[in-house]
């Protein structure tokens, strides 16, 4: 094995970003390349790797986000797809990966989280990372349909729909004033290209794309992503049907009108933050799932 050398942000390299995006689907089944043809790999999105002759094998990538905390707008990096080949683990690959992000950015950030699944529980606190328990909102609901003809469906293969999908989703305006990302475009489209691809809705009347699901008397909210502030009680009336009943949110929910319940979430996957002494990260919310990495 030769000796590894360190890479960054290489985005227009061909030979390195497929190497990358070959051990994302090894590791974590995602796919990157699609969301790079796509064009929605952008400058914030940076890969910190190790690289093993022309292969990537290890790396941790840093998204460049903004957290609006009530009503403030905090520059933040949130860390992803941390992963290592594994004929090259043991070898503290990652750990090293982690010291370079750390001084890469050291006094750049207000916050700094990431997402660890259960296997790596004990390995963030050592870069002065704590857990913090997600909140899950829920509200009971019986509001009135109004016209539901106005609902299309979209498709992200008809270019002309993942077209106005990309011009919104670019151009949204925060789903809360509580707590929601900002700056995050790249990360949503790989959402809407991979994970929820079957479940955006246009609402012609409010100009905003929701994207939602029904399952039997409950509705699971994940985004409502609109150029311009719509009340959620104006969304609810249009995409619940007569059987719905319980509205559960995929993020914190701005709204009023609603009696909302909220409990821990519970995802095998934990949230942990490190801060810059400046401010905190808000406890009691839920980080917006189509902006998380």
């Amino acid at each position: 094995m030769e000796k590894l050398r360190f890479e960054k942000g290489y985005r227009e390299d061909n030979c390195l970003r497929e190497g990358f995006c070959k051990l994302a689907n090894q590791i974590f089944g995602l796919n990157f390349g699609n969301c790079y043809k796509s064009g929605f790999w952008g400058e914030r999105y940076i890969p910190f790797s190790f690289i093993d002759g022309g292969e990537v094998v290890a790396n941790v990538s840093v998204n460049k986000v903004d957290l609006l905390i009530e009503g403030k707008v905090h520059p933040s990096l949130q860390i992803g797809t941390v992963m290592t080949h594994s004929n090259y683990r043991n070898q503290g690959l990652s750990r090293k990966l982690m010291g370079k992000v750390l001084e890469e950015f050291e006094g750049k950030y207000d916050i700094m989280y990431l997402f660890a699944n259960e296997s790596v529980m004990d390995f963030y606190p050592k870069f002065g990372f704590h857990e913090i328990q997600e909140q899950q909102f829920s509200a009971f609901f019986n509001g009135i349909q109004t016209n539901r003809n106005n609902i299309r469906k979209l498709d992200v293969a008809n270019l002309s729909d993942l077209q106005w999908i990309q011009e919104i989703v670019y151009n949204r305006v925060p789903v809360s004033s509580i707590f929601s990302t900002a700056n995050s475009a790249g990360i949503t489209m790989y959402h809407v290209l991979n994970v929820f691809s079957d479940h955006i809705y246009y609402l012609e009347e409010l100009g905003a794309l929701i994207i939602f699901e029904r399952q039997g008397q409950q509705l699971e909210l994940f985004d409502v992503i609109s150029k311009k502030p719509v009340t959620l009680r104006t969304v609810l009336a249009q995409i619940a049907d007569e059987n719905t009943q319980n509205i559960v949110f995929h993020f914190t929910p701005d709204v009023e009108g609603l009696n909302l319940e909220k409990k821990p979430f519970q995802s095998g996957e934990a949230l942990f933050v490190r801060e810059n002494g400046l401010c905190s990260y808000l406890p009691q919310v839920m980080h917006p799932v189509t902006s998380k990495a």
